[in-house]
């Protein structure tokens, strides 16, 4: 136990740290300083159960965070929502949390992959950015989208962009005073390596203020 608490704590000051340097690094745009004056330092750390937080961002797809929340707290609520419970869970009681027919699947194969291949924190910190989103697209379900918030959410990733997010680019639009086309979103975000991941904390909020 005193263990996990000692690596608990140095997760965490490690976060803060990495979080500080990336706001001092981000300053440098002047787009984004008024932003960064506005929050914050804005940290970012690995969730503590990368299965639950999967399960968060699938939530998330192509529906409102309000609507998701409202699912998510009736599934973790009902289910303690590990691979195995889910893949032994009643689809019929799955759904009548709210989950659509297409979600319930996705929750399943993620869960069979999950515990299938014995994925973990752990084992995804052994592979890059590229292999994680390789990883995990070819689970039915997981696509660019979701396989970017795996990788910033749960992982802790810090150098992660994700264009395929309507916040990320409503928020790059209103901090740059320009609409962009994706194109040009991607090559404006070089400027926040290696912290793109930070930066986006910074357009969501610029698009969705702090009801993050």
């Amino acid at each position: 136990m005193d263990d996990d608490r000692s690596t608990a704590q140095t997760t965490a000051n490690g976060a803060s740290t990495t979080a500080q340097q990336a706001a001092a690094s981000l300053r440098e745009d002047g787009a984004l300083e008024p932003h960064i004056d506005q929050h914050g330092t804005l940290p970012l750390k690995p969730a503590d159960d990368s299965y639950q937080r999967l399960v968060v961002s699938l939530l998330r797809q192509q529906v409102s965070i309000a609507s998701a929340e409202a699912v998510r707290e009736r599934l973790f609520t009902q289910f303690d929502v590990t691979p195995e419970t889910m893949l032994a869970a009643d689809p019929d009681r799955l759904a009548s949390v709210g989950l659509s027919a297409a979600k319930v699947e996705y929750i399943k194969s993620t869960a069979r992959a999950f515990q299938e291949n014995g994925y973990s924190r752990e084992s995804f910190g052994a592979l890059d950015d590229e292999a994680v989103r390789e990883e995990l697209t070819e689970i039915r379900g997981v696509g660019p989208w979701t396989a970017k918030m795996f990788l910033i959410y749960a992982l802790g990733r810090p150098d992660v962009f994700a264009v395929e997010d309507l916040g990320i680019r409503r928020g790059i639009e209103l901090v740059c005073d320009r609409e962009m086309t994706r194109g040009e979103m991607v090559d404006r975000a070089k400027k926040w390596r290696p912290y793109r991941s930070y930066a986006s904390l910074y357009l969501w909020r610029a698009y969705e203020g702090d009801t993050l």
